[in-house]
């Protein structure tokens, strides 16, 4: 079972067409892995902050809430509660299986708040080929029925959340599984495809479970409860289905798929630096030498900052610049499954047991008389002295509620305020315009008057003048 430090729960990340589809398919076959096919749940519970329009209203109601009024410790272990209910109520379904694979690709939407939730989840980073994601994405819309204009999508000034997939997803995961962590593993699609059987175990080994022989091939496990289960919910690669296990046929796609524009549009918008620090140098290479082109190894960063700009103004996101995986192994949170360093009340419980230890026996007569002594009043003293520190924590904690609570007034009240000046702003833009229509409609009524004077003498006068 999934616990609340994220124990048995597995993250498999990546961006869309990644392959992340095939990984799953073949990790649930496993008998003690439970993997759907897409959650996406952990970033509606995070969105649950942000302003929404909302039927029944309420909306500056829920922002003040969740922004003012919800200390952020609170609404993150409301979550995990929540998220740990969701996870095991899955595997209640399971056949008996205890680790809950999530694979959402679009979880880099929220790797900090994965990383608060759940400090000890394990973290599967699947890689691929950036030019084959792309030509991914060309051939499913060719199969759907459609032309992919892949230009317009990598440089074209419409928000399309799909090349912030292509880019900033992409280049948060990098910089996020950039050092290593013993809650992290690299797979890499091209060596999944290759060598299934091998890949799979060295998986299995990560999750701390033996492969089970078999696993990569998904299609004689069809008929299963978790197979029929896994493909009803019609997400992810539809094409997973047309095969019955992995093969190669993808790999090195784009060099058909793509044209020569849209290949060194998408190089340049990442940067050869970018293709290098992924361990695709050689595609890169092979890319300069069937465009002509030489790569600048920098990234386009006035691009990629209108992608991140169009995904704040259409979300409210907010990430940390440059940020690293914080897993419990790197300083992430240890709250749920126990604090590394201890609460202050153990530390002040361990001081007050070193400080009434029991004294050395002492065979003296007189010095044990003494010792007596000094131990009434020791213990005398320490008991003042505990006393003033259990008043003193009493005092601290009340302060720290006072002060807490505080400052949630001040925010709720900031927040209103804000509210207040852009209702304003809102109803003075409102009055200007509602101003300068009467002022017209002033203007044109005499005209009006005018002109059907005029029409009347015109007809009494039988249309003449």
């Amino acid at each position: 079972m999934v616990d609340a430090s994220g124990n048995n729960l597995v993250f498999l990340l990546c961006t869309p067409r990644s392959g992340s589809s095939l990984a799953t398919v073949m990790l649930q076959n496993h008998s003690r892995v439970y993997a759907a096919q897409e959650m996406w749940f952990l970033m509606s519970l995070l969105d649950l902050k942000a302003a929404q329009r909302r039927a029944y209203g309420g909306g500056a109601i829920l922002e003040r809430f969740f922004g003012g009024v919800l200390p952020e410790d609170a609404f993150a272990d409301a979550c995990r509660s929540f998220a740990v209910e969701a996870y095991n109520g899955l595997l209640r379904g399971g056949e008996g299986a205890d680790i809950v694979v999530d694979k959402s690709p679009r979880y880099y939407y929220l790797l900090e708040f994965l990383d608060a939730l759940f400090p000890r989840s394990k973290r599967i980073w699947l890689l691929r080929n950036p030019l084959d994601v792309l030509a991914s994405y060309k051939k499913l819309g060719a199969s759907r029925g459609g032309a992919a204009d892949l230009a317009g999508l990598l440089t074209g000034a419409a928000f399309d959340i799909k090349a912030v997939d292509l880019t900033i997803g992409l280049l948060r995961y990098m910089r996020y599984f950039a050092a290593p962590d013993p809650y992290a593993y690299r797979l890499r699609y091209e060596e999944l495809v290759a060598d299934p059987r091998g890949e799979l175990a060295g998986v299995s080994e990560f999750l701390g479970i033996a492969y089970e022989e078999g696993m990569e091939r998904y299609g004689e496990r069809m008929g299963t409860a978790k197979s029929e289960l896994y493909f009803s919910m019609g997400v992810g690669d539809p094409n997973v289905a047309d095969h019955a296990a992995p093969h190669t046929n993808a790999v090195g796609s784009w060099k058909d798929a793509l044209t020569k524009k849209e290949a060194e549009l998408y190089i340049t918008l990442l940067g050869a630096r970018t293709f290098e620090a992924l361990g695709y140098g050689e595609a890169l290479a092979e890319a300069e030498r069937w465009t002509g082109a030489r790569f600048e190894r920098e990234p386009d960063e006035a691009l990629l900052t209108q992608r991140e700009r169009q995904l704040l103004d259409a979300t409210g996101c907010r990430w940390e610049p440059e940020y690293a995986m914080r897993s419990a192994a790197v300083g992430g949170s240890l709250k749920a499954g126990g604090s590394a360093s201890g609460s202050a009340a153990e530390m002040q419980a361990g001081r007050a047991e070193w400080m009434t230890a029991a004294p050395a026996t002492v065979t003296s007569a007189t010095a044990a008389s003494e010792t007596t002594a000094n131990d009434a009043r020791l213990a005398n003293g320490v008991n003042e002295a505990t006393s003033a520190m259990a008043g003193e924590a009493k005092l601290a904690r009340a302060s720290d509620a006072r002060v807490h609570q505080l400052q949630m007034t001040v925010r709720a009240l900031e927040m209103r305020l804000e509210a207040g000046i852009r209702e304003q702003r809102h109803l003075r833009a409102q009055l200007g315009a509602m101003k300068r229509k009467a002022d017209w409609l002033k203007s044109a009524i005499p005209f009006g008057r005018r002109l059907s004077r005029f029409a009347s003498a015109y007809m009494a006068g039988g249309g003449k003048k």
